[in-house]
């Protein structure tokens, strides 16, 4: 029966010997827990959510086929009778909520962290400071020997297939471009020479393991980097593959030394479809598109545009693990939509964290914050601030079944979301605000907005959350107090503030840049494509061309008192892009500053003990943040029981992911619970 909102999305498919319920897969994603210690059980616990949330078919992270393809040092492998035995807790648990689970084979070649790592030839990656060896013959049969008996493995350990990772910049592609493999041997120079490598995977794993264990393969469609595939070569490969016996081929976009981004916030909702589209009719097996697609609505579209037969998601379900049942039930309302900032899952992963979510902490802590969990001793409590930290305190706290009443004294909800969804790129916020607006409603918690709380209307509570933020902090320097030319950052993203031609910005962390982006903006000169040079038309190998320059509407510049790399702070992810963006629109960055006075339109400063002076229309100060929690004291004098979390608590190094995460502990940590 067709879904009446979703008819494409919900209609089920045939994928190899299997049929899966509907066109979305879970896509590969490394969590880390893969390498924690008991993370296997966790691992288990996390994709069984998911699986019982509505998803068909779920694709782990990479689990490297030996030691040298493992991403770093005691990195997840597949290589034993004893690696696939544990991970039988994985797929029985999938199996058991009536889902499918690929494992994914990835080599990381020269990418793979560690000093024995190897390649097609002995070129250093750009993002690595291990050069790696070069395979010879032996060792490129090895190697191939290696995927096919770690996909025997797989099959061993319950899953029902594999995926074989062939992009992103790994093993396998780095032997399918001539600018990292120049080997002169049967796995080199010619192009049907250097797919000889992935094609003899496929056709091992096929043979070995027969008709009824599924193959997926990554294909990198769009490779981002000089000397790259060329479109005529992406179709050949992808129908050699098909013809290996792949039984479906999945969308891969970028290399990961691609200075291009390609799943961050800036990113159009299904920015990448086009490169799919464009192999659609190339091969009669089912082709997956991939990268920023995180909404019911926009997966709807990639399919029923004939864009592709699939979509794969691979945040998003870490955002919302019921992603699938919530939009089969037309109630995509409540879906806590992934806004895509990286925060708390690739930077985490990059820091050698486990990963989770910016807006659902509870992402790969399941067990730690039952969902289904109840307060043994319901409470009256009042939390006064709508920002993040209270949006997430009062939510979890009525869903523990407390008796919630929330006070914000604005007349909506959102808090700091309400400046960042301003920013250009971060309009996803929009949707995060969206899913707290649902799910006060649903919880039935008493909103009482343009309400400043006092000591009086918090008498009759048990207890007392005070989640009212962060204001900026001042700026305190001769000729500062009296100029109208000075502003915070919350007078310049409230608008509407018409500021001059030359801007000055002090503070170069994350605010000030967000700032920076919010001056540079134009509705006109909004193509994501043209400005970081992608092909559309993929008429070059890799789907370059030249970026296109923006003339910026303002001249600016940035000054930072520490000597660091300006923006050194930001994302680990995320961070070359904002100082990329900034750069390419002539923005000057300044490190190394100490600030003398203000006097008219002239700053005057010292940079790295060298005095100078500038004239600037506007200054913007992005300093940083002060707590405030005006009522704090007060309550706490009455006698009554406060909590204090949020920016409130402590403004220091204060995002969303802290505040929301904040709001999430405070509600577990009141009392005991029950599962």
């Amino acid at each position: 029966m067709s879904h009446p909102k979703y008819p494409h999305l919900f209609e089920p498919i045939k994928f190899g010997s299997m049929t899966l319920p509907n066109r979305v897969i879970m896509g590969s994603m490394h969590t880390g827990l893969e390498e924690e210690r008991g993370g296997i059980e966790k691992l288990a616990r996390f994709y069984e959510e998911r699986a019982k949330g509505g998803v068909g078919l779920i694709v782990t992270g990479g689990i490297s086929p030996n030691r040298e393809g493992a991403l770093g040092p005691g990195g997840a492998r597949m290589q034993s009778f004893r690696q696939a035995k544990k991970h039988r807790i994985v797929t029985d648990s999938v199996h058991e909520a009536n889902a499918k689970i690929f494992m994914q084979i990835l080599h990381g070649g020269r990418y793979s962290y560690h000093p024995w790592n190897v390649a097609p030839s002995a070129i250093k990656a750009p993002i690595n400071r291990f050069k790696p060896r070069a395979l010879n013959s032996w060792g490129i049969r090895r190697t191939i020997k290696s995927f096919v008996r770690s996909a025997v493995l797989a099959k061993e350990a319950g899953y029902d297939g594999v995926e074989i990772m062939g992009s992103e910049g790994y093993l396998i592609n780095q032997f399918i471009v001539s600018s990292t493999n120049k080997r002169t041997d049967e796995y080199g120079g010619a192009f049907k020479n250097r797919i000889r490598f992935p094609i003899e995977i496929i056709e091992g794993i096929r043979e070995t393991l027969g008709n009824d264990f599924g193959i997926m393969y990554r294909l990198s469609m769009l490779d981002l980097v000089d000397s790259g595939s060329s479109w005529d070569e992406v179709v050949e490969l992808a129908q050699r593959v098909e013809l290996a016996g792949a039984d479906a081929i999945n969308t891969g976009i970028g290399w990961h030394e691609a200075r291009i981004p390609t799943i961050a916030t800036l990113v159009p909702r299904g920015g990448f479809t086009f490169v799919t589209k464009k192999l659609m009719g190339s091969v009669k097996i089912p082709l997956i598109t991939s990268n920023r697609l995180n909404t019911p609505e926009a997966c709807e579209s990639a399919i029923a545009e004939g864009h592709a037969d699939m979509v794969s998601m691979a945040r998003p379900f870490l955002a919302d693990p019921v992603f699938i049942n919530k939009a089969a039930q037309e109630k995509s309302h409540f879906i806590n939509t992934c806004i895509g900032c990286n925060q708390a899952c690739l930077d985490h992963i990059f820091q050698r964290k486990v990963a989770s979510c910016l807006v659902n902490p509870r992402a790969s802590h399941e067990d730690t914050w039952p969902l289904k969990a109840r307060t043994k001793t319901p409470k009256s409590i009042a939390v006064v601030g709508a920002g993040p930290a209270g949006l997430s305190a009062s939510t979890e706290l009525a869903r523990l079944g407390n008796n919630v009443s929330l006070f914000e004294q604005n007349e909506k909800i959102g808090g700091q979301f309400n400046l960042a969804k301003s920013i250009p790129g971060k309009e996803e916020f929009n949707e995060t605000l969206r899913y707290f607006t649902h799910l006060l409603e649903a919880l039935e918690i008493d909103v009482r907005l343009n309400t400043r709380a006092t000591l009086e209307d918090l008498n009759s509570f048990d207890l007392v959350v005070v989640a009212s933020g962060v204001q900026p902090r001042k700026w305190n320097i001769q000729g500062v107090k009296d100029s109208s030319r000075v502003h915070s950052y919350t007078e310049v993203l409230s608008g509407p503030l018409n500021l001059g031609k030359n801007v000055a910005i002090i503070g170069a962390g994350g605010i000030g840049f967000d700032v920076a982006e919010f001056l540079l903006h134009e509705e006109s000169s909004d193509n994501f494509f043209d400005e970081w040079g992608i092909d559309r038309d993929i008429a070059d190998r890799g789907g370059l061309k030249s970026p296109t320059l923006v003339k910026p509407i303002r001249n600016i510049t940035m000054f930072q008192r520490s000597e660091e790399k300006v923006g050194g702070r930001l994302g680990k992810t995320t961070g070359w892009i904002h100082r990329n963006g900034l750069k390419r629109r002539g923005v000057v960055m300044k490190n190394g500053i100490s600030y003398s006075k203000l006097e008219g339109n002239v700053l005057y400063f010292e940079e790295r003990g060298q005095a100078k002076s500038a004239e600037f229309d506007d200054i913007v100060v992005c300093i940083g943040q002060e707590a405030f929690h005006p009522l704090k004291e007060e309550l706490e004098q009455a006698g009554k029981k406060v909590y204090t979390i949020g920016g409130a608590h402590n403004a220091s190094g204060l995002d969303a992911e802290r505040a929301i995460l904040e709001g999430l502990q405070l509600a577990y940590s009141l009392d005991e619970w029950r599962a």
